[in-house]
C-alpha cells in the first residue's frame, strides 16, 4: 500500500527504507539489499540510494514509498492518493512515472483519487462513487492506447471521458 504521504523512515536511507518490509520478515541483508537495488533502478533514483529522506523531493519520496510497496512483488498495489501533497507539475510526472512502472511490472492497481485527469491517463477502468453509503454510480472502461504519453490529455477522447467523468461527479 502506498500512502498520500510517503511515510519514511527519517533515520534510513533510502535504500534502507525500501529494504524495510524485507528485514522486517528476516531476509538476509545480501538479498534484501540486492532486490531494494532493483527497485531503486525500476523507480528511477539510481544514485540517491544513500540518501536520507529530509534531501528528497516529494516526488523522490513517493517513489521511494513505491519500491517499499513493490519490493514484496505484491499481486495487488493499493494507492491511495499518492500524489495528493504534490505540487501540479510534480504529480503529472508521478503520472508518467507511475505508467512507466506499472508498463515494467503489469500489477493489479487500485487507486484512490479526486482528479479526473489523473484517474484517465492512469486507469484503464475508472469507478466514480456516490457520498455515503458509497456505491458505485459509474464505470468507465477507458480506452486509452498505452503506453500513455502526456500528450494524450489534449486529444478530443480524453476530454470526452474526462466530461462523463465530470457530469457523473455533479
Amino acid at each position: 500500500m502506498v500512502f498520500q504521504q510517503a511515510n519514511l523512515m527519517p533515520w534510513r536511507t533510502v535504500i534502507d527504507n525500501i529494504k524495510l518490509p524485507l528485514e522486517l520478515e528476516g531476509v538476509g541483508n545480501e538479498e534484501a539489499r540486492f532486490k531494494a537495488l532493483e527497485m531503486i533502478e525500476l523507480v528511477g533514483l539510481r544514485g540517491f540510494e544513500d540518501s536520507w529522506p529530509r534531501d528528497l523531493s516529494g516526488g523522490m519520496a513517493q517513489r521511494v514509498g513505491i519500491a517499499r510497496a513493490l519490493i514484496h512483488d505484491p499481486d495487488l498495489l493499493l494507492l491511495d492518493e499518492p500524489f495528493g501533497a504534490l505540487d501540479a507539475i510534480t504529480r503529472e510526472r508521478m503520472w508518467v512515472e507511475l505508467s512507466r512502472i506499472w508498463q515494467a511490472r503489469q500489477k493489479t492497481v487500485i487507486m484512490v483519487t479526486h482528479s479526473i485527469n489523473e484517474s484517465l491517463f492512469l486507469a484503464d477502468r475508472v469507478l466514480v462513487l456516490t457520498q455515503r453509503p458509497g456505491k458505485i454510480k459509474l464505470d468507465v472502461e477507458v480506452d486509452l492506447p498505452r503506453p500513455r504519453i502526456d500528450d494524450i490529455r489534449y486529444t478530443p477522447h480524453f476530454g470526452e471521458l474526462a466530461r462523463k467523468l465530470r457530469d457523473a461527479i455533479e
